[in-house]
């Protein structure tokens, strides 16, 4: 286990600790991101602080660290743990001050910056894809939480992958309440009909996430495909010739069944695999990444 930081020092993983009190642990009161660091440089690391500080502004938390303060804080934890391909976990809670809901007295947000390895899927499901069911557990509304808010509660998140493993698969995929595919638990959904993809607006309830955006660009300008933002139910699912999902931890994966339903030939299909091949590519051109070390 590696160097945890921690409001600017660096503290062995087991030795790492923050309050009891803290209300990132009592209330979820705090947000978080989750970066990607491929062979020495961070993976839209602006884009993914640009959507820190917004999460932050939406909650009324004042993170003490300027943005530059920050990306140098990130660049440090992956130097200090000698990992040149890794998984960044940034949050900032809004900081401790005893019991009770109220955050009008609390001014000392934590700041704790976690790199690691992270394998969300075995290798066997990229190449031979997912099976995932649509779960009971709906995604919450856009008027009771907007979504493009990646606050520290993922309860429903985890019911949904509750869900999705009593029913046998490896991942749930979430509807809204009106029966619109909004997001799986942990990524973006995308099905492809005849040669063109597809994947529900935001504004529905799915996250805008940033491999979702990557995604849409390079099928859209290296792939030369077109990609719709429509809404999409599960009879969209069942009749797609592919269906894959995307995140950050999990990156592009083929999904293969749903709810006991065949997708396509039951393979991953070849948009999916030609979209995994570019992305891979992609995410290691110098243009995408801020280096760690200084010679990059």
């Amino acid at each position: 286990m590696g160097l945890v930081y921690i409001n600017g020092e660096f503290f062995p993983a087991e030795e790492a600790k923050i309050s009891v009190y803290d209300r990132g642990l009592l209330y979820g009161d705090g947000v978080f991101e989750g970066i990607r660091c491929y062979d020495g440089r961070v993976f839209k690391l602006d884009e993914h602080l640009e959507r820190l500080y917004a999460s932050a502004q939406a909650i009324w938390l004042k993170i003490p660290l300027s943005f530059e303060e920050m990306k140098k804080a990130v660049i440090e934890t992956i130097k200090v743990n000698n990992l040149r391909d890794s998984y960044i976990r940034l949050i900032v809670t809004r900081g401790s001050f005893g019991l009770g809901i109220d955050p009008w007295e609390v001014s000392n947000p934590n700041i704790i910056i976690i790199v690691d390895k992270i394998r969300v899927f075995p290798q066997e499901v990229y190449e031979k894809g997912l099976v995932a069911v649509t779960v009971a557990t709906r995604r919450s509304p856009t008027d009771v939480l907007d979504p493009r808010i990646k606050s520290l509660n993922y309860l429903h998140n985890i019911l949904a992958r509750i869900e999705a493993r009593i029913a046998g698969a490896a991942e749930g995929i979430m509807l809204n309440h009106q029966g619109f595919v909004t997001e799986a638990t942990v990524d973006n959904v995308f099905i492809v009909k005849k040669g063109i993809i597809y994947t529900p607006p935001v504004n529905i309830g799915a996250l805008a996430g940033i491999t979702r955006g990557v995604v849409m660009e390079l099928a859209t300008n290296y792939l030369k495909l077109i990609v719709k933002e429509e809404l999409l139910t599960r009879y969209d699912l069942y009749n797609a010739d592919e269906v894959f999902l995307t995140g950050t931890a999990v990156e592009i994966v083929p999904v293969v069944k749903i709810d006991e339903r065949i997708i396509g030939n039951g393979k991953p299909g070849k948009i999916t695999n030609e979209l995994r091949r570019v992305f891979y590519e992609y995410v290691r051109q110098e243009s995408v990444g801020s280096p760690v070390y200084a010679n990059e």
